[in-house]
C-alpha cells in the first residue's frame, strides 16, 4: 500500500474551492481518505471526473510505477467502506439525516466509478452480466448502423461500366482534361472538383478501356495536379488521340 494516494493541500492554502485533501495548517496524515470525502461531499455530479482525474494524475506523477487500476481499486474501496458503514449507522441519531445524504451522494459517486471500471473491479455476478449486456446491445446498435451505411454505399457502386474502343482511352482524357478547365462567360469554371485527382479516380472506376480495368496510377500521368506540380512526372496527350475540341457554342439571337 502506498503513503500517500491524493494530493495534499499545500501550506496556507486558503481555497475553499481546492480539490486537494487536507487542512491549510499543519495537520496530522495518515487519515487522508477521510479529508478525500469531506472534499467530495462538497462536489457536484458534473465535478466527479475533474477531482477524480486530478487525484489519479497527482499519484501517477507520484509513483512510476503506478496505474490507474491501483488508483480506482484504492478509491473505490474507500466508497464502498464509507457506504456499508452509514447503512449500519443507527438511524435514530441527530445525524442520520446527514448521513442519508453522504450515502446518497457516494452511491451517486460510485455509479461514476462503474462507468469508467474498465476492469469490473468487486463488481457481483448482477453488475458485471448488466454491464456485459450493456456492452452488447451498444455494439449491436453501433454494428446496425454500420451495416445501414454500408447498404448505401453498395447502392452507389457501380455493377456497370463504360467501356472505351480500345486504344481510345487518352481520346476520353483529352476530352476530360477539356471539360475540367471550361469556364463560363463570367469566368467561373463550369466544374469544380474538391481534389483534382477525383477525376482520374471516377474515369479507373466507371470507365474500361476495352473490357479491361484501367489502373489509377497509368491515368493520373496525364493529369497534372495543379500549376506547380512537377511536370516531368505527367504526360502531354499525343496529337492522333486529340479528336475532339470541346468549344463554346455559338449565341443566338432572339
Amino acid at each position: 500500500m502506498r503513503s500517500q494516494y491524493f494530493k495534499h493541500r499545500q501550506l496556507l492554502d486558503f481555497d475553499s474551492n481546492t480539490d486537494d485533501v487536507g487542512f491549510p495548517l499543519p495537520w496530522k496524515k495518515g487519515n487522508e481518505d477521510n479529508h478525500f470525502l469531506f472534499r467530495l461531499y462538497k462536489k457536484n455530479k458534473d465535478e466527479y471526473p475533474s477531482f477524480y482525474q486530478h487525484h489519479l494524475q497527482f499519484f501517477l506523477n507520484r509513483y512510476p510505477d503506478a496505474t490507474e487500476q491501483e488508483f480506482f481499486v484504492h478509491v473505490k474501496q474507500i466508497i464502498t467502506d464509507t457506504i456499508s458503514g452509514l447503512v449500519n449507522k443507527d438511524r435514530y441519531t441527530s445525524k442520520h439525516a446527514q448521513e442519508r445524504r453522504n450515502r446518497m451522494q457516494l452511491q451517486e459517486f460510485l455509479t461514476y466509478l462503474n462507468s469508467i471500471d474498465q476492469w469490473f473491479i468487486e463488481s457481483t455476478d448482477h453488475e458485471t452480466i448488466k454491464r456485459q449486456l450493456e456492452e452488447i446491445a451498444k455494439l449491436l446498435s453501433e454494428n446496425k448502423k454500420l451495416k445501414e451505411e454500408n447498404k448505401k454505399l453498395r447502392e452507389l457502386e457501380p455493377k456497370d461500366y463504360i467501356d472505351i474502343r480500345e486504344g481510345k482511352h487518352r481520346t476520353l482524357y483529352h476530352l476530360m482534361l477539356q471539360i475540367r478547365d471550361l469556364k463560363l462567360e463570367d469566368g467561373k469554371e463550369l466544374t469544380y472538383a474538391t481534389t483534382l485527382n477525383i477525376w482520374c479516380k471516377m474515369i479507373a472506376r466507371y470507365f474500361r478501356a476495352d473490357g479491361k480495368p484501367i489502373s489509377l496510377q497509368s491515368i493520373t500521368r496525364y493529369f497534372g495536379m495543379d500549376e506547380s506540380a512537377d511536370s516531368t512526372k505527367y504526360k502531354d496527350i499525343p496529337a492522333k488521340d486529340r479528336l475532339f475540341t470541346i468549344a463554346p457554342a455559338k449565341k443566338r439571337s432572339l
